[in-house]
């Protein structure tokens, strides 16, 4: 049976390296970490990984990206698939768009960028907890 995954989405590379650095150290090889650095990319991942019947449990999503926002992306994402935990990674969120997030896309968290590592990991297990 396949590993679940968190999927992290981010247009800065540097950001979804760390991420999958701090993910990995964090739970080893209990999950894949699979990044997007697009609204656009991730929803094609999601699709696939969807196909093969593979469960994503958890999205990390930056808010300002070229084309689709974060929040639009998340709302998106839990129109389709409620299940997943949605966690926003911003340092330019607006109040609004983290208010629309929570109300309509169910978002868990929303951690301000520059991240504390122990913060994200313990996020992330809090929202694990709710699945």
């Amino acid at each position: 049976m396949p590993k679940p995954v968190i999927l992290c989405v981010d247009d800065e590379i540097v950001v979804l390296n760390s991420l999958k650095i701090q993910l990995r150290n964090a739970f080893s090889d209990s999950y894949l970490y699979e990044v997007a650095e697009s609204a656009d990319e991730a929803l094609e991942i999601i699709e696939e990984f969807q196909e093969d019947e593979i469960d994503i449990l958890v999205i990390v999503s930056d808010w300002l990206m070229p084309g689709i926002k974060g929040d639009e992306f998340l709302i998106n994402v839990h129109q389709k698939y409620p299940n997943i935990i949605k966690i926003m990674l911003t340092g330019q969120a607006d109040q609004e768009a983290v208010e629309r997030a929570k109300k309509q896309a169910s978002l868990h968290s929303c951690l301000h960028k520059p991240w504390e590592g122990k913060e994200l990991i313990e996020t992330i297990k809090s929202g694990l907890a709710k699945l």
